[in-house]
């Protein structure tokens, strides 16, 4: 009859329960170490580039900002040479006419703030409630 090798049997090269549970550990623990070095990595290099995308994002509305800004005073420039009035007072009635557009969009939003949100859901909730509240005191 012909005899296996013991490395035949048992590929880790090792004998035993205790043995083979360590080995597995062992695995197991390097699987996961290469997993999270390259989690590291690619952690990294997300932040970077996230890093980039916020920073591409404020510099585009930092210049949108100055654009707007731009382009009202040429307006009221242009709007003052038109009339022929001095800039200041063109500059004046543009700016007045900003504050009552920001108010309006003032009372707008608190306006939609006093209204309830997920209204459905709360209600759904409360009728929970008052069936939990129903079946405890029927099974006294």
């Amino acid at each position: 009859m012909i005899s296996e090798s013991p490395l035949s049997r048992n590929p880790a090269g090792r004998s035993g329960l205790l043995d083979n549970v360590l080995g597995l550990l062992s695995a197991v623990v390097q699987f996961f170490e290469v997993r999270f070095a390259v989690l590291a990595q690619e952690s990294k290099s997300a932040a970077l580039q996230l890093l980039i995308l916020v920073g591409c994002v404020i510099a585009a509305l930092a210049l949108c900002v100055m654009g707007y800004v731009f382009l009202i005073v040429s307006a009221v420039v242009g709007i003052a040479h038109l009339l022929g009035t001095s800039w200041p007072v063109v500059a004046l009635v543009v700016a007045l006419l900003h504050f009552i557009i920001a108010g309006v969009l003032l009372l707008v939003a608190r306006s939609r703030i006093t209204k309830p949100m997920f209204q459905d859901t709360v209600d759904e909730l409360k009728k929970d409630r008052e069936w939990l509240k129903t079946l405890n005191q029927s099974t006294s």
